[in-house]
């Protein structure tokens, strides 16, 4: 089983569409707290109409979000290690999303959504990290600028 993770930087609606059917993808996970986006086409509703059209599935999981304090301490400060670190701890309280998710991805093949085209810089590294160690997912992050288009993150 492998969970895949996007982000949506730099990317427009049949772009972004076209790197999900070039991996197969059958599952859009929204892990955004709030989806909502400046880019046409990648607000919830937009969204969801969009890829339904598309033939996926579009999932909304708004409490694998980063909650607005984390998000607002990082926009004040950019420290980065102290994000992943209130980011974290906010992820231990949330074992029922990361077990619904999980269950979600031993089904259909998925792939975690946030805007940020650097996964390294971005909370939802740290949920598929969680589904990993939950159910030994294999994480495979989809980048536009790789020329396969993957970064396995084993």
């Amino acid at each position: 089983m492998t969970l895949f993770t996007i982000g949506y930087e730099g990317l427009d609606i049949s772009d972004f569409v076209s790197l999900l059917g070039g991996h197969e993808i059958e599952t859009v996970i929204d892990i955004r707290e709030l989806p909502l986006s400046r880019k046409p086409g990648f607000s919830k509703t937009a969204l969801n109409n969009f890829l339904n059209l598309s033939g996926f599935e579009y999932v909304h999981m708004a409490d694998l979000g980063c909650p607005k304090p984390v998000r607002n301490r990082y926009r004040e400060d950019g420290d980065w290690s102290q994000y992943k670190k209130g980011f974290s701890s906010y992820l231990k309280t949330q074992a029922g999303a990361i077990e619904e998710l999980s269950k979600l991805a031993e089904t259909s093949n998925c792939a975690l959504l946030c805007y940020e085209a650097d996964y390294n810089y971005c909370h939802r590294m740290l949920v598929a990290a969680a589904v990993r160690s939950h159910c030994g997912a294999e994480v495979e992050h989809i980048s536009s600028s790789s020329k396969t288009g993957r970064v396995v993150d084993r």
